[in-house]
Parts: C-alpha cells; structure tokens; sequence
C-alpha cells in the first residue's frame, strides 16, 4: 500500500487552487439561481451574497468532474475577510469527528497561542443541535480570528470556515452566523443531530502485534455497510508515524467494537471493524468517495504496526483487495481484486 497522503484540507486561508472557468465540472459540482448556489448532488445550498461576503469562485477540490468534492469561496469587497462553503461525501462520514480533527488542525497550523473561545452545539433551520460551531482567536500570533461550523446530511459533509484580522472579529463571526443561518437543505430530514465530542482515556488495554490472517477481505463482506458504525468513541492509544501523532480511537458499549484512526480534516480514515464471520478484524481505509479494503487480523493491530501501515512500510497491505467508489447520485459502485 502507498505512503497515505496526510495533507490536510485548507480550511483557514483561500483554497490554493486558480480561479476556474464556469465549464463543465463547475457545472456539474454546483448549478446558480435566484441569489443562491446550489449542490447540484447534495441538494445544499448558501446564498450568492450574505453578511457582507460575496461569492467569488466555485468548483471542486478533487476528484474533478464526480461532484463529491465542492467548495465555494466568498469574500468581502477587500478581499480580507474569507470564508469558504465545503459540501463533500467521504465514505466514513461523522461530521463530529471532522470537527475535532479542524480543531487540532487549526493549533497545529497557528501553533499554541491560538485560543479555542467557542466550541458547541447551535441550531440548524430551526433544528437545535444540528451543526458545531467553533471559534479560534488570537491566530498566526494574534494577527487572525477564524470560525469554522460543521452539519451531515446523510452522507454529505458540510464545513463552514471564516477567517480574518482580528480587528475584524466581529465581520468573521457575522461571516459564519450568516452562513450558517442561509444554509438551506433540500431533505431537512436528512441533517443529523450532532455535537461536539471531547475523548476520554480507554480502560487500559493490552497493544500486542496481530498476525494477518487472510490477505482478502471476508467472505460476505459487504462494503457498502462498511464505516456506518454507531456510538461513541474513547481514546485507546497514540499512533506515532513519520508525519506525526494519530489518536487510535475505540468504539465505546461494544465488546469488540470497531476501531478507527482519523487521519485529516478531510474525511481520510483508517478503520478495524469486526470480519463478518466474527473471527478477527478487517482493515479498510476511508477517503472523500471511496472506500478500500485490506486483509483480516486476527486482533487490532498494535500501534506500532498501524503507525506502519500509515507511512507505507507494512508489506502485508501492500495492495486494495476490494474498493467500493461513491458516486454524487448515490451509487456505489464496487470493484473486487487487487488494485494499488
């Protein structure tokens, strides 16, 4: 298996990527009218000019053409103030998880002296708790204030983020609130309740080397079901690779349970759920539209072994047995044999 990609998403300043040109994968990402821009696939969308910010440019951020990966950029007439709209359907979905991930983002990006001065639940179209709110001031040593909001609809992922100088704190936290207030979901009923999780510590617990134990998935292994795991989460240990430290997260009230590594902000996750026939773990590793899976351990690998397979070396995932590739529509389209 390749070293994974752990960038991280832009999520403070502009997105890095040129201006594009309203052709055919903008069109298939978004579709404008009457004031709003609109998700053609998500049925979400945000108003073209709100609290003071202007739509500038939209597109995709990968993946170009599939319409799984949008953003939107806005901006204040000065171009200082920048917010940006993300709607994106990663295969491992929880928009909690994408929160406190941005959250260790945003310090590790702006280093210790940034302050977290919000971080909580609000309401969503007129529903409480269905979107996490957060707010980071004295940024780059006091210079910037950022925000940044998260919500799920279904699958889809949706990130709000804002930033600016912080003598304009105040038009950054209008810049989020009036975003998050425009926000409009065509299913209503699909927007998830959500909140804000803060890990305990796991009971103590053992961290030996697993053997792998089938270079294959699972006979009956259903993919399409795989990283719909419920419940909440402790933390079991630290993963340390050559990119950084990992928080190895176990599922909590389930003997066991799954357990996964969140990567980035960006939906990227390594995961051990239960095999099928109940002997073991399958490996499967999570990304914006896909997800691929790897042989069976007979138990949780070690730390260290993780921290392996992450920077590329464990010659045992060398390869994908089974990718699964989500489709904006809602297709999943599923591809057995070993791919890179």
């Amino acid at each position: 298996m390749p070293k994974l990609a752990l960038s991280l998403l832009p999520i403070l300043l502009a997105l890095p990527v040129p201006a594009l040109a309203q052709g055919a994968d903008v069109q298939e990402a978004w579709v404008a009218s009457d004031g709003s821009l609109r998700a053609r696939a998500s049925g979400i969308s945000l108003p073209q000019t709100i609290a003071g910010l202007s739509l500038s440019k939209s597109g995709e951020v990968t993946n170009g053409g599939r319409g799984i990966d949008n953003y939107a950029q806005y901006l204040s007439e000065d171009g200082a103030v920048q917010a940006t709209l993300y709607v994106y359907l990663p295969s491992y979905a929880d928009a909690s998880i994408a929160a406190y991930m941005t959250d260790r983002a945003v310090t590790d990006r702006f280093g210790p002296k940034t302050r977290r001065t919000a971080y909580e639940s609000v309401p969503l179209q007129g529903k409480g708790g269905r979107a996490i709110r957060a707010v980071y001031d004295d940024a780059a040593d006091g210079a910037l204030t950022t925000a940044a909001a998260f919500a799920q609809a279904g699958r889809w992922l949706v990130k709000l983020r804002v930033t600016g100088p912080s003598e304009r704190r105040k038009e950054v936290l209008a810049g989020l609130d009036g975003m998050l207030s425009g926000l409009h979901f065509d299913d209503a009923a699909a927007v998830r309740p959500v909140s804000p999780v803060r890990f305990a510590d796991c009971p103590a617990g053992d961290d030996r080397d697993a053997q792998l134990t089938a270079s294959i998935p699972a006979e009956g292994t259903d993919v399409r079901r795989i990283g719909e795991m419920a419940g909440s989460f402790c933390i079991r240990g630290q993963v340390q690779t050559s990119e950084g430290s990992y928080d190895l997260l176990a599922q909590q009230g389930a003997a066991g349970g799954s357990v996964i590594v969140p990567i980035d902000d960006a939906g990227t996750v390594l995961a051990f759920d239960p095999a099928v026939d109940g002997k073991g773990y399958q490996l499967s590793i999570h990304s914006v539209g896909e997800t691929k899976l790897y042989g069976v351990y007979d138990r949780v690998p070690s730390s260290r072994q993780i921290a392996k397979i992450l920077d590329g070396k464990d010659p045992e995932t060398a390869q994908a047995r089974t990718t699964a590739a989500y489709a904006a529509n809602g297709e999943v389209i599923v591809r057995k044999g070993a791919a890179n």
